[in-house]
């Protein structure tokens, strides 16, 4: 019930986001380096400027009584004598330690059911933004390498195509973006943090397909790629995992998929994947939780619901839609991953007749 309640709290505040400032919170917002104006990778962290790399949940904070942290996080903060002397309004890249406000734990954001505390994770988050039914090049959304989009629209065309979740990465959304209707769309996914034991659902294995372009593209074809490095006498763990700093709900400050977002591909509390080196290129991270048989998610009408884990889920090892698509996995396709990821999509026109 308090997992729920923190869940409603978040709902309301992402509506009366809404109400304020007709939009949701975006999912990979803040500031670009001022001491290089021209962008930085997207991949880049820096001191000066956040890289738009701000979850959205960084926005609803003053929606959920957190006003205190947020007036941090947006006024300038002196540095103790550390570089920089005064750290940007809107903090740093959300990697950064010594910025105080990434480290706090805020209750809103963590259900009592997970046990999981302290380092190598900083400020943790048990609820991330539904991004869809399709992982295709989510780290990038809109924007080009530099997160600064000049004479070429690849990437917008490609996010236009494949982004189909209530949340937009990187991208503005609206309520009337959800055509499918707010009760038949997850926001929201609850997701289990790692407690540094291989868990498959919270951090990535040591898989690669080749190299790093033909390991995603495995990925995308195949959102089951690294089910081949489950410990077959421990089907819960893989036999190796790859970057245990970087796992799930590690950081609630950070709008990568791999802290934050969530996707309606594989069912509830299935195994994450993504190349090795790669964590947020084509990150299949469903919802998860360490309560049993299922998760809660966050419907777009603010309805909390418990999704078990044999909720009806289509094709697990079926092709994602996206830009380059033939066939089912072409642009404005219906999900190939049936209930579960219809209610993931916002407006593939999906008649959902299931009660939840």
């Amino acid at each position: 019930m308090s997992c729920s309640n923190n869940f409603k709290q978040i709902g309301l505040g992402i509506h009366n986001y809404h109400s304020v400032f007709k939009r949701l919170p975006t999912h990979g917002t803040g500031t670009v380096d001022g001491i290089n104006p021209t962008g930085m990778a997207w991949w880049q962290n820096g001191v000066t400027g956040n890289n738009k790399q701000l979850s959205m949940l960084v926005s609803v904070l003053p929606m959920i009584e957190q006003q205190g942290i947020w007036e941090q996080i947006t006024n300038p903060l002196d540095n103790n004598g550390g570089t920089p002397l005064i750290w940007p309004a809107m903090g740093p890249t959300p990697n950064e330690i010594t910025y105080l406000p990434w480290t706090f734990e805020i209750p809103t954001f963590r259900c009592p059911s997970d046990p999981g505390v302290g380092l190598p994770a900083l400020g943790r988050t048990n609820y991330a933004a539904c991004i869809g039914d399709s992982s295709d090049e989510t780290a990038y959304g809109p924007w080009p390498n530099n997160r600064v989009i000049g004479m070429t629209k690849t990437r917008a065309q490609t996010a236009q195509k494949a982004h189909r979740g209530f949340f937009k990465p990187f991208d503005d959304t609206k309520f009337r973006d959800c055509l499918d209707g707010l009760s038949n769309a997850i926001a929201m996914g609850e997701i289990a943090t790692s407690l540094g034991d291989k868990d498959n659902r919270t951090v990535l294995p040591n898989f690669t397909a080749g190299n790093n372009n033909a390991t995603m593209t495995v990925i995308r074809q195949n959102p089951k790629a690294c089910a081949g490095v489950i410990d077959p006498l421990r089907p819960r763990f893989w036999t190796a995992d790859s970057r245990d700093t970087r796992a799930r709900g590690y950081r609630w400050a950070d709008a990568k998929t791999i802290f934050s977002g969530m996707v309606t591909i594989l069912p509830p509390n299935s195994e994450i994947c993504s190349r090795t080196n790669g964590d947020d290129l084509n990150l299949v991270g469903s919802a998860s939780s360490y309560h049993q048989g299922g998760a809660h998610v966050l419907m777009g009408d603010g309805a909390v619901k418990f999704i078990t884990d044999s909720i009806e889920a289509g094709t697990s090892t079926a092709g994602m839609v996206w830009s380059g698509g033939v066939g089912p996995q072409s642009a404005g396709s219906e999900s190939p991953y049936g209930l579960w990821g219809a209610l993931g999509t916002r407006a593939a026109k999906e008649v959902i007749e299931e009660e939840l």
